[in-house]
């Protein structure tokens, strides 16, 4: 606790740094935790534990994101380097296996975590993820929560952390687990699940969305662990504004995507310091949405291509891709979005682009089609979905959404479909695009509105996605193209593309 002892200090995982004494410390008496006088323990964590604590209370409290929460936090706390990555790692590892934690907390306390105040469960979570899920020596992992639990919760609660921590912190993690999954009882749907900290539902509707696209039931483990995997940063070099090329030579490390000519990973820092993102001639952008939006311009049409329509535009990425395609091939996009701030989001994303190319209007995409039946050429509906092939990306995602929401969702998702293929003329094409592989958001929509309908054919989206991102890639069965982070390390992005006949 505290920094007696060489001259030094330590980092957020709890190391030391070597002062002058190159990392010597001289000896000192023999003193117990207990010995020590109330006034000499450390009555405050460290900043980057903190930060971590704020996020995770502004994700409860407030229904924040995470990665909206997080940035600005850092920047005015003047957090950076390694701390910054360990406040990073710590956040949303702590938020992506909740559900494994609160399960190891459950036996480690004998009783239900739903008993626990929430800001002391989150402080003990964060205590228990340094324990079992980050190199942070266990005795570091122990005192700084409790310092963090002092300075949050008061000196009651933080006795409670220490005692909690020191247990989790005697047995290592495949003990846990095993505990844990014995717990959940004979179900497998219910091991796996706490196991690798999902909702059961969400396995069920994982496993469900595998076994549509052809694969084996089992690929349901590699599934789940690829979502607690954090996932590399990606941009997208916007055609014209600035090349893949130009990317990798401006961020040291950096690779080329897999999939298509506009992805470039990178490896660690701030992207947003980059003069091309500061620009928006690039931007973050996960590789499948680059490459459903990539496909959408890859499919044929009969007739002219000038007009394209961005129905669910909000945040923007794909807009500013299409937009910066359209100003290459002599053709104009409309971008459309229901919120006002999500609308001037797409407008900071287009910003780089020539005067004219993009309109952005703040609209009903359910709208368009009656107002404006058969004005474009090509329609891109990125559906609002519940967001399950994003998990490693949004990691308080999975304990937000419930079945519940689903028939609300597919309701919209119909009624967009609808629109964007009233809006599309007779040759054009609809691209439908989720960020998630529920079957009920995918095929079932799909399926359910070309049912009501006699004028739209489905295109084989797999042979377009083939065309842009080359033969080797892997999918599965049908007509639409489902990406997987644990097969093409993306997100699971769902395209089905529509003919207007």
């Amino acid at each position: 606790m505290g920094t007696r002892g060489a001259p030094g200090r330590r980092c957020a995982a709890g190391c030391r740094v070597s002062g002058a004494t190159g990392g010597r410390r001289p000896p000192r008496p023999h003193r117990s935790r207990s010995a020590q006088a109330p006034s000499q323990r450390r009555r405050t964590g460290d900043a980057a534990r903190a930060v971590a604590y704020e996020v995770l209370r502004e994700v409860a409290d407030s229904d924040a994101y995470a990665n909206l929460v997080l940035p600005p936090l850092l920047r005015r706390r003047g957090i950076s380097g390694r701390d910054a990555a360990f406040a990073t790692e710590l956040a949303y590892g702590t938020l992506r296996l909740r559900g494994r934690y609160d399960a190891v907390l459950a036996l480690a306390t004998e009783r239900p975590v739903t008993s626990i105040d929430a800001p002391l469960l989150d402080v003990l979570r964060l205590g228990v993820h340094q324990v079992l899920g980050m190199r942070v020596p266990p005795h570091a992992a122990v005192s700084e929560t409790v310092a963090l639990a002092r300075s949050t919760v008061g000196a009651g609660p933080a006795q409670m952390v220490n005692a909690v921590l020191r247990r989790v912190a005697t047995d290592p993690l495949d003990t846990w687990l095993a505990r844990i999954q014995e717990a959940a009882g004979a179900d497998t749907i219910e091991q796996l699940a706490v196991r690798e900290s999902h909702p059961a539902w969400v396995v069920r509707a994982l496993r469900q969305a595998l076994v549509a696209d052809g694969r084996p039931v089992d690929d349901v483990a590699a599934l789940l662990a690829a979502d607690n995997a954090a996932p590399a940063v990606t941009l997208v070099a916007r055609p014209g504004l600035v090349s893949q090329d130009a990317l990798l030579d401006d961020s040291p490390g950096a690779r080329a995507g897999r999939w298509t000519p506009t992805a470039v990973v990178v490896q660690g820092g701030d992207p947003g310091a980059l003069p091309a993102v500061r620009d928006a001639r690039a931007g973050v952008q996960d590789e499948g949405s680059q490459l459903v939006a990539l496909a959408l311009l890859a499919a044929p049409v009969d007739g002219p291509d000038a007009r394209w329509l961005d129905l669910a535009a909000g945040p923007g990425g794909k807009a500013a891709l299409l937009g910066a395609a359209a100003a290459q091939r002599g053709a104009h996009l409309v971008a459309t979005e229901l919120q006002p701030h999500r609308a001037r989001l797409v407008e900071r994303s287009v910003a780089a682009l020539p005067e004219g190319v993009v309109e952005v209007r703040c609209a009903d995409g359910r709208d368009v089609g009656r107002a404006e039946p058969g004005a474009y050429d090509r329609v891109l509906l990125d559906a609002p979905c519940t967001g399950l092939g994003a998990l490693r990306r949004r990691p308080e995602a999975r304990w937000r959404r419930s079945p519940a929401d689903l028939p609300t969702l597919t309701r919209l998702q119909a009624e967009l479909l609808s629109s964007a293929l009233d809006a599309v003329r007779p040759g054009g094409v609809v691209a439908y695009v989720t960020c998630s592989p529920h079957v009920a958001e995918t095929r079932t929509v799909v399926a359910d509105v070309l049912r009501r309908r006699t004028d739209v054919t489905q295109l084989d989206a797999r042979e377009v996605v083939r065309s842009v991102a080359g033969d080797a890639i892997d999918l599965g069965e049908g007509l639409a193209a489902q990406l997987w982070p644990h097969v093409h390390g993306t997100d699971a992005m769902h395209l089905a593309l529509l003919r207007r006949t």
